[in-house]
């Protein structure tokens, strides 16, 4: 009688089959994972490079800004020392962008908003000035601590806003000015220069300062 031999198959046990698709499906896994973080850093890459772009271009814009502004100041300070004014008005630059400050005897009589007319090619000047610039403008009135009491002027308030407004109304009168660029702002005796103690500060202290603001102050 013959013996059977016994036949081994060469099938791999179901184990090792299941546990290879397992392997399969986590290295497929993983690789889609790395394919999308690729996309997500290209992605990222692009925003930062596009934040930088526009940093870098308004960056230029405020610093061209910033040199229109030291133009408009150097030809103010150049009308000044050639008209002799400097003693009675003073340019500057800071954070709101170019100040003129224009003492009282400039404009105006002590208690009064009606602009003299010794003021006005002062004024004429700006007005020539201001349009050619795109700049909203700023005019506000300051006076000393003595109290007033007319008619006109019940208070400091009221003639401070008064000499504020008459120099707006004489800009937009004489030339082609825009009222909606200009702001007229009366503090009275509210932000002196210097403290109220003598006759010299007192007077420094009744003025108009008019600002050409710097747009990116705004």
């Amino acid at each position: 009688m013959k013996r059977r031999r016994k036949r081994y198959s060469a099938q791999s046990p179901k184990w090792m089959v299941t546990f290879a698709d397992l392997v399969t499906l986590i290295l497929v896994f993983f690789i889609l994972l790395f394919s999308m973080s690729s996309v997500d850093n290209q992605k990222f890459q692009t925003v930062v490079n596009s934040l930088t772009s526009g940093g870098s271009l308004a960056s230029v814009e405020k610093s061209q800004q910033s040199q229109k502004l030291d133009s408009i100041l150097a030809k103010v300070q150049d009308y000044l020392k050639e008209n002799k004014l400097q003693n009675v008005i003073t340019a500057k630059r800071d954070e709101r962008g170019v100040v003129l400050i224009l003492q009282e005897q400039v404009l105006f009589e002590t208690g009064q908003a009606d602009i003299l007319k010794k003021g006005t090619p002062f004024l004429d000047e700006l007005g020539r000035l201001f349009s050619t610039i795109p700049n909203d403008i700023k005019v506000e009135g300051h006076t000393d601590n003595r109290p007033i009491h007319t008619y006109r002027y019940p208070s400091n308030w009221e003639l401070s806003a008064a000499r504020a407004s008459g120099v707006i109304r004489y800009l937009t009168n004489h030339f082609s000015l825009s009222a909606n660029r200009f702001e007229a702002l009366g503090y009275g005796d509210t932000k002196p220069l210097v403290p109220n103690t003598s006759n010299g500060n007192l007077q420094k202290n009744r003025r108009v300062e008019i600002i050409i603001s710097d747009p990116e102050a705004q």
